[in-house]
């Protein structure tokens, strides 16, 4: 685990113990089962995790401070490597969504730089290298024809895509999260799924988020996870507990 996300739980864990007047919050964990665990993957697309991608130059020190990108491939190879199922949720913005009469903050802002746009939902020309594609060192897990990709979700959480539906669909009750961005779509994803019943470990340094004026979207986030998450795992903690099943 990284200087930041070691220091950032240690923080929340002090502050948890010194305002309950007890100890911290408890840690349930979360037990990996062949057949009803998976790994769900949000947003691993060039937008938020290339240099290249429009978000680069408000996520990317967060990305780059977590190693989310190499992270996330690990979590990609050690899955497959163990036959553990893969989905992946994206974030596809069509021209049709461009006409929306309201929006929130990153709305408006993900709309006003193109993040994600395709030209339809039919029409991939233009498709392969945009913003909107897999980063290139993914496609060999996720273009190998046994990776459940989801219809897009078109604000941050899975309730507009049928991400839930197809872990039913494949008897998942557990599911080992991680992606971009940290306090938005995997944020959103985890109480999703939470509220679904399911369980959730979140891979806490195979995420990111961008860091502006405002505030920390990836501090933000550590604390929601720790909060709420079953476990808050580091990708080793993942790697392990999928090679031990």
């Amino acid at each position: 685990m990284n200087t930041l996300i070691k220091t950032l739980i240690a923080a929340f864990t002090m502050s948890a113990a010194v305002s309950t007047g007890n100890a911290a919050l408890p840690d349930p964990g979360m037990q990996i089962e062949k057949g009803r665990t998976a790994l769900v993957v949000t947003d691993p697309q060039n937008d938020f995790l290339s240099p290249k991608g429009v978000t680069w130059g408000v996520v990317g020190k967060s990305v780059e401070t977590n190693n989310a990108v190499e992270n996330i491939e690990t979590l990609f190879k050690t899955a497959k490597a163990n036959d553990i199922p893969v989905f992946v949720s994206p974030h596809y913005y069509y021209p049709h969504d461009h006409g929306w009469k309201f929006e929130g903050a990153l709305e408006k802002l993900m709309h006003n730089i193109g993040m994600f746009d395709r030209k339809s939902p039919l029409d991939v020309d233009g498709f392969s290298g945009s913003g909107a594609d897999w980063l290139e060192r993914y496609k060999l897990y996720i273009d190998d024809g046994r990776t459940t990709v989801t219809s897009p979700h078109k604000v941050y959480g899975p309730e507009t895509n049928d991400l839930v539906l197809q872990l039913r669909k494949q008897g998942i009750d557990k599911v080992i999260l991680a992606g971009m961005s940290a306090n938005l779509c995997t944020e959103s994803h985890m109480r999703e799924l939470l509220e679904q019943g399911f369980e959730v470990a979140v891979v806490a340094d195979a995420t990111a988020a961008a860091q502006v004026e405002e505030g920390d979207g990836y501090a933000a986030a550590l604390v929601n996870f720790r909060y709420m998450a079953n476990a808050v795992w580091t990708t080793r903690e993942a790697e392990q507990a999928m090679q031990a099943k």
